[in-house]
């Protein structure tokens, strides 16, 4: 491995070992760590025309898992497995992607965690004028006296050609040379002014020409913004044509080819279609431009949306009742009996189908404690979005200092744990024996988590570095949820949750910019859930949400994108479907769908429904494939697997919480001192003080910044000293390799519990004021 000190002290070049998730066999790979980057190539030559891969360190995590091997992962989408030929060559290498981490941190990052553009002020404009105005004055005293000091040494001189005496000649020469004295003074000192004001006006327009070269950018920025618009206007256009055309074609001749197809296959029911899973990938998102190929590290990013239509699965027509003639293919009671045994405590006869209520109240514990029923009504403040928003564009939700005022008194870690209101479908799923049956209740409560996005446009707090929250509800819900916040750049939490027959548990990572007229959340974290009894373990990854109307009209929230539940230990794959909304659509708005699918891709059940309202299930009782293109289940009776719960009155003025959501930061005794309940800015705007909360949450993230700092100071200086570099390690949770998916994840260290009980919190940072 040789040293390239010519680009920067922590920049090197060589050959390490190398494999990736799914090929075990050892690779040998030229590796360069230049400028904040790490790149592989297959060989040397190659640095010259082809890059294999390659990680930003600022954005990365380094770690050792024994001597000679070093893991670099980028928040799950990216990592690299290296293996050097010596402890003391792995020693080299994590000590250069440390301090080149710790620089590319700084470039990115220069005063601030969450620096962004300065808008220039009309005080600071006004400042510059009086400064220049002063400075002109001062020249103008100066050539005042220079002027009064002339026309005196102008008259002394005078005099002294009119006088013919010598005594008096010498008097009036001592008077001659005072007043040159004062001329040469003041002359010095229009001088000096002279050069302070060329001083301050050189800085004063090297200032305005930033200002000048902000002001363009900013018009740059609202003149692409105003082309895209009218691009996307006249690609609304267009499809609405298309949409007027396939309505009219659909409502043609009888000897349409359509027609044809529903004559002959002559069923009485409503239709739909559901999108089968893809065969040759798991956990693909096709909407965030990111796609994971099950085969290869390689990574494709940046899809067009051309391309990701393309890459969409074959679809399938869904039939939910029986053919018109002749009795059903299969017996579908037992389809419903099974749900029903199983919703049995969670569920009523009403109208012929079955409806989810709610058999527990998430405010009373069994012990007889009430939890609150209300939170302080949000008060009234008038803030304008677009002046803080414009400074924003293309940048991360997460590096945006935002006040306050566009929060809910809550922080992510407990907007994660507010996912687990409907953690009763876990229940009905642990109790049933039939994996694919299984296989529709968790998808049911994946589902169910999107259920409160529809009017909660406000924004949670982002949690500090180290920063905690509890949730047990055992008694009362049958679980209990821990989470950490485990990295800060980029935000990472870590969520252990346990139900009675279940554990779910999860590192979320979570990528959002804002785009001018909306804002994407891209979530990036696998979430993982084993059933104890059964021994099944599903992991999925969650769709994209964006909230529209950023700048004019009223806010909504959207989700959309495909889902895959795999079940690792049958092979079962539940395939989701959220359909994006569209004005154009005849669809119903915010609709899901999907088919979960057996180890040979039979499909066993269809879901249909809306993640904002309910969710239903039907057994597929018979396959037609006989006809060309796509292939047509036909299915039972549907039965209700999920529905949502009615708000709590008044949740208008309160967030538009739910039940669960105003309990979330009730003041509890006993947590942690890095516990989100004990955040003073987060409490602060609960109650109302939202001057103060303002003022709270820029003292703590000061007080982060300079922990940081503090920390990469420390990590600099031990790399210099040769020393093992760690970094920052997270309190209850620890970084180990997943043995499902193969990436390196947060797992749960199992002692927050017992230090909960003993009262120890020693090992707890001190995060808050």
């Amino acid at each position: 491995m040789s040293d390239n000190r010519s680009v920067h002290q922590s920049n090197y070049r060589g050959w390490l070992y190398k494999w990736t998730n799914y090929l075990r066999g050892y690779q040998k790979r030229w590796f360069v760590l230049q400028n904040g980057l790490l790149s592989y190539y297959r060989n040397q030559a190659e640095m010259a025309h082809t890059c294999r891969g390659t990680i930003n360190l600022a954005n990365a995590y380094i770690h050792t898992e024994d001597s000679n091997t070093i893991v670099i992962s980028n928040s799950g989408t990216h990592t690299f497995y290296l293996k050097a030929t010596s402890e003391v060559e792995r020693q080299k290498w994590v000590t250069a992607l440390e301090l080149a981490r710790a620089d590319a941190i700084r470039l990115t990052e220069p005063d601030s965690d969450e620096e962004v553009e300065p808008e220039p002020s009309k005080n600071e404009l006004q400042n510059m004028v009086k400064t220049l105005t002063a400075k002109l004055e001062d020249m103008n005293t100066c050539n005042d006296l220079i002027a009064k000091h002339g026309s005196g040494l102008q008259r002394a001189l005078t005099e002294q050609e009119s006088m013919d005496s010598p005594s008096e000649a010498g008097s009036k020469l001592k008077v001659i040379n005072e007043r040159a004295t004062m001329f040469r003074i003041t002359t010095n000192a229009m001088i000096n002014a002279c050069g302070e004001y060329l001083d301050v006006a050189k800085t004063q327009v090297k200032r305005l020409q930033k200002i000048v070269n902000y002001e363009h950018e900013q018009r740059m920025k609202l003149e692409e913004m105003v082309e895209q618009l009218a691009k996307e206007q006249v690609t609304l256009e267009s499809k609405a044509k298309k949409s007027m055309g396939h309505a009219l074609t659909k409502k043609g001749p009888m000897g349409s080819e359509e027609e044809d197809f529903f004559d002959a296959l002559d069923y009485q029911a409503d239709e739909f279609e559901v999108a089968l899973p893809h065969t040759q990938t798991k956990h693909r998102r096709t909407d965030s431009n990111i796609s994971f190929d099950s085969q290869t590290d390689e990574r494709s990013s940046d899809l067009s949306s051309e391309e990701a239509e393309e890459s969409e699965g074959q679809e399938a027509r869904v039939y939910s009742h029986k053919a018109k003639q002749g009795p059903p293919r299969q017996q579908t009671a037992s389809v419903k009996s099974q749900l029903n045994r199983n919703a049995s405590s969670d569920s009523k006869r009403n109208g012929g189908e079955t409806q989810i209520v709610a058999a527990r109240n998430p405010r009373v514990a069994s012990g007889g404690r009430v939890r609150r029923a209300v939170i302080p009504p949000k008060p009234n403040y008038s803030l304008n979005l677009w002046s803080i928003m414009k400074n924003c564009i293309g940048k991360d939700l997460s590096k945006i200092p935002m006040p306050v005022n566009f929060s809910e008194p809550l922080s992510m870690l407990q907007r994660l744990t507010e996912e687990f209101e409907y953690a009763d479908c876990l229940d009905r799923a642990a109790a049933c024996e039939d994996s694919a049956e299984q296989l529709v209740h968790v998808a049911a409560f994946t589902i169910s988590a999107y259920a409160t996005t529809t009017n909660r446009t406000t924004k949670p707090f982002n949690p500090l570095l180290g920063e905690t929250y509890e949730c047990d509800r055992t008694e009362d819900l049958g679980w209990k949820s821990f989470a950490e916040q485990v990295g800060h750049h980029p935000p990472l939490a870590g969520v252990h949750v346990e139900g009675k027959e279940w554990v779910l548990y999860q590192e979320v990572a979570i990528s959002s910019k804002f785009r001018g007229s909306y804002l994407q959340i891209i979530p990036q974290g696998i979430a993982h859930l084993v059933f104890k009894k059964s021994g099944n373990h599903y992991t999925w990854r969650k769709v994209t949400t964006t909230v529209h109307n950023i700048i004019v009209g009223k806010l909504w929230v959207d989700n959309h994108g495909e889902m895959d539940i795999t079940n690792h230990k049958t092979k079962d794959i539940c395939h989701l479907k959220y359909a994006a909304y569209s004005y154009f659509s005849r669809e119903t708005p915010r609709k899901v769908t999907g088919v979960v699918t057996d180890q040979d891709g039979i499909a066993k059940w269809v879901l249909t429904g809306t993640w904002d309202k309910r969710m239903e299930a039907a057994k597929v009782v018979h396959i037609d494939e006989s006809n060309r293109g796509k292939p047509v289940f036909e299915t039972g009776p549907h039965v209700c697997i999920w529905e949502k719960r009615p708000p709590p009155p008044g949740s208008d003025k309160m967030y538009n919480f739910t039940s669960l959501a105003i309990t979330l930061n009730e003041p509890e005794e006993g947590v942690a001192p890095t516990d989100s309940r004990r955040r003073p800015d987060q409490r602060a705007m609960e109650e109302g003080r939202w001057d103060e909360a303002n003022k709270l949450k820029q003292q703590l993230e000061e007080k982060q910044r300079a922990a940081r700092k503090k920390r990469e100071a420390e990590t600099e200086e031990a790399s210099k000293r040769g020393e093992t570099v760690k970094g920052y390690q997270p309190v209850w949770f620890e970084m180990k390799q997943d043995p499902v998916t193969g990436s390196p994840i947060h797992v749960y260290k199992g002692q927050y519990w017992n230090c909960k009980e003993k009262s120890d919190w020693s090992s707890c940072p001190s995060i808050f004021l």
